[in-house]
């Protein structure tokens, strides 16, 4: 069998080798590994293998600490220091980004490592088995590799066995956000709520002090107990009152140095026109608001632009304005119009946002910040940009999600 040296990570499980001239991903790896592995399929560009023996272990691999690693998928890097897992996370971005845009970017610092490593996240969403039973997925799998603890979730976050229980085979994920002390638990159906589902879930939240309320969805069809609603403190004074089944960033801490980074580079003054596009519950939009921007904010999610509206009314954000559409739609319908805003903000989900970078190009906005979770979607959209003139102020990545590879990144652009 080959035996080969990890000299990359790529965006994703894999550690990156070569054999007979040819990049192989091996799942599991670490940059510095020499491993002897197994071809388990070839494509024309590279071929995918899987670990038979590690022969020399890079200086950054350890042993995972989650007593449920290796089986449980949640966590693919936490075989990897933390320290390595931020260089390699600025090594991904900034050759993904360079190659791509045919710009130079440098990796070191260029992620903002997280304040912890472990205990990060506010919120974490089980999937529920037979009995009751809670966990992840397994690697590469869909079977439930049950848990009784999540390393990455936030102190006092606990486990939902009573009402996984009392749903039964009715549920299909239990999420859990935590708010301080507050708890919410969100129950995702395979059926719209019943009555007796919601006498259950009462008596799961009669029967737990802990519990402050209760969600029950089935696609777009929501049922309440109790008090659902948590606080996000996006900078100091100011902090969302939303549902605990709406969106939110999972690591509150980041979020803060997230947010304070895209204010810095909106460079938003009295009367600024901002176009927030999938601005949730406004993220972005209410902290450009408070410092005098006259914000439109768009998103497809009704539920998350009633809270921004309500938000921005209880924060007295006048000159914020919220529209549930589809956000291509709308940067389409904003140029027809002739509006032209100053900084146009984006935040799309995994997909990207492919379908509307030529309708931002025609606002011909001065600045666009697009802020991205998945560093290939991102590389990709932003060519479109600088075909369009736009030239790369600026980038700066948050490790969002330490022990695995997933990281945020911010990207400035301006028109020049």
């Amino acid at each position: 069998m080959p035996e080969i040296e990890i000299n990359a990570m790529s965006f994703g499980q894999f550690g990156v080798g070569r054999h007979d001239g040819k990049a192989v991903m091996v799942p599991g790896a670490v940059a510095g590994d020499i491993v002897d592995v197994e071809i388990v399929s070839e494509r024309r560009d590279y071929a995918v293998a899987k670990i038979r023996e590690v022969i020399r272990a890079s200086a950054e691999r350890r042993v995972a600490p989650c007593p449920f690693l290796p089986r449980c998928g949640g966590c693919d890097w936490q075989h990897i220091g933390y320290a390595a897992q931020v260089r390699f996370k600025g090594e991904v971005v900034a050759r993904e980004l360079s190659h791509a845009l045919n710009i130079e970017i440098d990796p070191a610092g260029l992620v903002e490592p997280a304040p912890a490593e472990f205990g990060y996240r506010s919120r974490i969403r089980l999937r529920v088995g037979a009995k009751g039973a809670l966990g992840f997925y397994e690697a590469g799998s869909n079977t439930i590799v049950e848990i009784d603890s999540c390393m990455v979730a936030e102190a006092g976050l606990r486990m939902p066995l009573h009402l996984a229980r009392s749903l039964g085979k009715r549920v299909e994920e239990i999420e859990v956000v935590r708010d301080g002390a507050r708890e919410v638990q969100v129950a995702h159906l395979k059926k719209p709520a019943t009555d007796e589902d919601l006498r259950r879930a009462r008596n799961v939240l009669e029967s737990d002090g802990e519990i402050a309320g209760i969600v029950l969805r089935s696609g777009t069809h929501r049922a309440t107990v109790g008090d659902t609603a948590i606080a996000i403190e996006l900078e100091p004074g100011l902090s969302l009152e939303v549902d605990a089944d709406l969106f939110s960033q999972v690591n509150r801490a980041q979020n803060q140095k997230l947010v304070a980074s895209v204010m810095e580079m909106a460079a938003i003054h009295e009367a600024s026109a901002v176009l927030d596009l999938f601005c949730g519950a406004g993220n972005f939009s209410l902290p450009a608001s408070r410092r005098g921007a006259r914000v439109t904010g768009v998103d497809d999610d009704a539920g998350a632009i009633a809270a921004a509206s309500r938000n921005a009314a209880r924060l007295n954000c006048r000159d914020a304005q919220f529209i549930a559409m589809k956000a291509s739609a709308t940067a389409d319908f904003l140029h027809r119009a002739r509006y032209r805003p100053d900084v146009v903000i984006l935040d799309p989900p995994r997909t990207g946002a492919l379908d509307m970078m030529d309708p931002i190009v025609k606002l011909r906005a001065p600045s666009v910040i697009y802020v991205s979770c998945d560093v290939t979607t991102l590389a990709r959209d932003l060519r479109v940009l600088a075909d369009a003139r736009y030239k790369i102020n600026r980038v700066r990545a948050f490790d969002f999600f330490p022990n695995t590879h997933h990281v945020e990144i911010a990207v400035h652009a301006l028109l020049t």
